[in-house]
């Protein structure tokens, strides 16, 4: 029979199993850096890439910071950062005895991301799975994020390395999973829930991306990719379906022109209503 320490042991988040159980996840959260407060670490995550995943971190960022609340995003898509281009930011990002400077959005949310640092913004990050996990343990320990309500972490497509770097090595309060209509997403949505429940992260909920497109001369709502599944995945997991987001090309064009922060998502207010209440 299996030992109660197999599964994470496999994860690589067990290195005390002589001691009878699997209580050593905890040591190996990162420290914070220590002139930074972060209330709530919330990760927006997806079992794979194009389902918007990105711009559903951003909306819920700039729609909690319109609520008043301090809020910071940490780019954790090491090899595929869109973060930066959306906003109009640019780096060098520089440093002081408090750490590495966040750069701030037009509308003050705090963002860092591997662009940022970079004297060339197209240069491509071909890296090794640990040397990407390290630095998504550094943009935690060692970048001032000042004091924060909310930390949104936009995580790279799938259940590979950063992943589990960010639920072993941060206080996650809890994670938002991005989807779109086809049936296909309901296994990509379990694989993501699956790993949650592995490393003991809440998940929050389901947002559905790509939902319908409105007609522009008559207002019909297209289904461009079907009829929806994801109450029904919702509803096997026992999950809330937090919003459901049309293909709207306005906002593709704010973030093209890294105006993003002047995007009012409508579609997000139960998503950010349930942020509020944690």
């Amino acid at each position: 029979m299996a030992s109660s320490c197999d599964g994470c042991a496999s994860a690589g988040n067990c290195s005390a199993q002589e001691n009878g159980g699997c209580d050593e996840q905890q040591s190996l959260l990162e420290d914070l850096n220590e002139y930074s407060s972060v209330k709530k670490v919330i990760g927006v995550v997806s079992g794979k890439g194009g389902v918007g995943k990105s711009f559903v971190t951003a909306s819920l960022a700039s729609a909690m910071k319109k609520k008043g609340y301090a809020v910071g995003i940490l780019d954790a898509d090491i090899t595929g950062p869109s973060i930066p281009k959306m906003y109009g930011i640019h780096g060098p990002a520089t440093g002081s005895e408090l750490g590495i400077e966040p750069i701030e959005s037009p509308d003050g949310i705090r963002i860092m991301s591997v662009n940022l640092l970079m004297e060339d913004e197209e240069a491509p990050v071909v890296w090794r799975g640990p040397v990407i996990a390290g630095t998504v343990k550094q943009f935690w320990s060692e970048v001032f994020w000042g004091d924060l309500d909310y930390l949104f972490v936009d995580m790279p497509p799938g259940t590979g390395d950063v992943p589990l770097t960010v639920f072993q090595s941060l206080p996650v309060d809890g994670i938002i999973v991005v989807t779109s209509p086809q049936e296909l997403v309901q296994m990509i949505v379990k694989k993501a829930y699956n790993m949650a429940g592995m490393m003991d992260i809440p998940v929050l909920g389901i947002i559905e991306n790509y939902s319908y497109l409105v007609c522009p001369d008559c207002g019909k709502e297209i289904r461009l990719f079907g009829e929806s599944h994801i109450d029904e995945a919702a509803a096997q997991m026992g999950l809330e379906v937090l919003g459901r987001m049309p293909l709207d090309p306005a906002y593709a064009e704010l973030a093209d022109a890294g105006l993003f922060h002047k995007a009012d998502n409508i579609y997000l207010d139960k998503a950010t209503e349930l942020l509020a209440g944690l």
